[in-house]
């Protein structure tokens, strides 16, 4: 695997495009972005079918099959990457006792953090069990929703929720729930997501069909009770919660390997990988249940939207934010 640089949160200013990326004529990444995702792998279970791809019951807007949770996994390593091949930025020192992943997912992260910590005993929660069975021994995934009451009999030296953006009604409710569950002196810390489509030099506008798509999906996402952006919320949560100390840095996520600088391209190229990868998962239960689109309506949008996204022209980016704070003890 190639050297990854240090992490580089937003510094301000506008990032700069690559000018050699692409011929004016020519608006297809192709080989680019093929030479930057070489190798992208992982897998899991299957749940009810709707429009051709499996869902966890309830209330969860993004599908729940093979691709997703490929997608999950892909997902992991690019946030990896964007903290500079860091899985936590809170100083937990060496020897944490517990640990609690809420959200979990595939159980990635558990079984990372598992692996650099093996005498810390951690928990990894999530609505489903899509986790892999040949674990860690010191890793236990249960079956939670992080939205009901927590009811664990121990409190924990780090807390840690990732990636729960469009999945979550009530984000103070989740985040004093951190607060009670994490140690008094211990830490907690939050990684999501602000999902609004940006470009700083205006090659990203209302007309296309990326824009008119993402503005869509976040309206219908806040119509369903999930807050899509709740990122750039997280520093003010933790605050109000109780937590001291409290950091927070934001990284710019670009879509595309556009960007000159060398670490945001990469990203970008992940970054794009795991939209096109996720993009009908995104999609499918929101327009159809919510909106009352066909799923052919969908269809002719992605297909559009595919196209803007592999538009080297378009600089178009969202921002992942951090936040983590102590529990006075």
């Amino acid at each position: 695997m190639a050297q990854i640089p240090e992490r580089v949160p937003d510094e301000g200013g506008q990032l700069e495009a690559d000018p050699d990326l692409y011929d004016a004529s020519d608006s297809s990444l192709g080989d680019e972005v093929s030479r930057y995702t070489a190798s992208l792998t992982s897998s899991i279970e299957r749940y009810p079918i709707e429009n051709g791809r499996s869902f966890k019951s309830g209330s969860y807007i993004a599908p729940n099959d093979e691709s997703e949770l490929d997608r999950l996994d892909l997902t992991h390593q690019m946030l990896r990457i964007t903290l500079g091949d860091k899985l936590f930025l809170a100083p937990i020192g060496e020897k944490p006792k517990n640990i609690l992943d809420i959200g979990t997912g595939t159980g990635i992260w558990a079984i990372e953090m598992a692996d650099a910590f093996p005498e810390t005993h951690i928990i990894g929660t999530d609505l489903s069990a899509t986790q892999p069975t040949w674990i860690p021994p010191n890793v236990k995934f249960e079956i939670d929703d992080a939205e009901e009451p927590w009811t664990f009999r121990e409190k924990f030296d780090y807390v840690h929720v990732r990636y729960l953006a469009a999945a979550i009604v009530d984000w103070p409710k989740l985040v004093r729930q951190a607060f009670d569950a994490t140690a008094p002196g211990e830490w907690a810390e939050f990684q999501d997501f602000d999902l609004k489509y940006y470009s700083e030099d205006g090659s990203l506008t209302d007309e296309h069909s990326v824009q008119q798509w993402i503005t869509t999906l976040l309206k219908a996402a806040e119509d369903f009770r999930r807050d899509p952006s709740p990122g750039s919320k997280l520093e003010q949560y933790m605050k109000d919660a109780g937590f001291e100390d409290v950091h927070h840095e934001k990284y710019r996520m670009p879509i595309g390997p556009w960007p000159k600088d060398k670490h945001l391209k990469t990203i970008g190229a992940w970054n794009l990988v795991q939209l096109e990868d996720g993009l009908e998962g995104f999609t499918l239960r929101l327009f159809t249940t919510v909106l009352g689109w066909s799923l052919e309506e969908v269809q002719v949008l992605l297909a559009n939207v595919r196209k803007d996204l592999r538009d080297p022209k378009i600089h178009a980016q969202f921002d992942f934010h951090v936040a983590y704070g102590r529990k006075p003890k």
